[in-house]
């Protein structure tokens, strides 16, 4: 036997609803919560959210086969030593040791030199750098989205609850003005 949350009356065994104030047994709820005049219900990805994190790129496909695993390991070095300032400062310096040749092969010459030398070997650690600044930010606003997904769903869940004990209260108005129990002192706080 279980008794009525909203107004304290004995149901009996099995019972989904108190036969004095018709309000939804705590025992016959379902998952979530109901107030007698809501059916919560959370949503399935709640439940998914909680087993996973927000993840950065190199902890992306860990299943992937040894081979797949080897060539992102590789790239991965190769990105992180090209993409660095001192690579583009090493890049320049080689650029440089063929300027002399590309001033005395004429105008042409030296475009293509200007064009194909060094701008594609320096520009290309320069932007390699501007681009893991900007991932590390991406990942940061992403962990920070996330973070404050969660809170909001925190904040929802309590406001739920504010909202279920408000109906509890409410349930217990509505049944003291119909005569059928004394009426309920005042809610806490105040």
């Amino acid at each position: 036997m279980s008794t009525c949350h909203v107004c304290g009356a004995d149901a009996a065994a099995g019972a989904a609803f108190c036969a004095s104030c018709g309000a939804r047994l705590e025992s016959a709820k379902p998952k979530g919560w109901t107030s007698g005049i809501f059916d919560y219900r959370p949503h399935p990805h709640i439940e998914e959210r909680k087993k996973k994190v927000p993840k950065v790129a190199h902890a992306l496909a860990p299943d992937a086969g040894a081979v797949a695993r080897f060539n992102r390991w590789l790239g991965v070095r190769i990105t992180n030593g090209v993409g660095t300032m001192w690579c583009a400062y090493g890049f320049a310096v080689i650029a440089l040791i063929s300027l002399p040749e590309a001033v005395k092969g004429g105008t042409a010459t030296l475009i293509a030199w200007i064009a194909q030398t060094f701008l594609q070997l320096v520009l290309l650690s320069i932007i390699m750098v501007g681009q893991k600044v900007q991932g590390v930010a991406s990942d940061n606003r992403a962990i920070d989205t996330y973070k404050d997904a969660e809170a909001l769903l925190a904040e929802v869940v309590e406001i739920q609850k504010h909202l279920l004990a408000q109906d509890a209260w409410l349930q217990q108005l509505i049944t003291a003005y119909q005569g059928q129990v004394p009426p309920p002192p005042e809610p806490p706080g105040k």
